[in-house]
């Protein structure tokens, strides 16, 4: 269980212990690592009785050219400033540079959460 709940050491250094239990709320999820390829989406229950959309695998993205929107195709990732490894294994996050139809993109969406890739055209 991987928690995400506060710091384990106090302001002054000292060790902070648990006053409750982990909780099933408290629970992360393994970061969806979306690639390059034919488009897969996966729905996912999220609390509140919703669900969002993540992005296994896409094809296209919405690029920003000047005062337009237009779908391009994706070609690869040519950098990735989260993780050089990425750009090999052809990996889309925030702020990826990827080759499209259009031209260089950098991606201003977050395609493992948003499900989609928006991208504005680099100069």
């Amino acid at each position: 269980m991987k928690d995400q709940g506060r710091a384990l050491k106090k302001r002054t250094g000292g060790r902070r212990r648990r006053t409750t239990k982990k909780r099933k709320h408290q629970l992360g999820r393994e970061p969806t690592e979306t690639r390059v390829g034919d488009t897969v989406l996966k729905t996912v229950d999220t609390r509140g009785n919703t669900r969002t959309v993540r992005a296994i695998s896409i094809d296209h993205a919405s690029v920003a050219v000047d005062d337009e929107t237009r779908s391009a195709d994706i070609e690869g990732v040519a950098e990735n400033p989260a993780n050089p490894n990425y750009v090999r294994r052809n990996i889309i996050t925030k702020g990826a540079l990827i080759e499209t139809s259009e031209g260089t993109a950098r991606v201003t969406s977050r395609p493992g959460q948003d499900g989609q890739v928006n991208a504005v055209l680099e100069e």
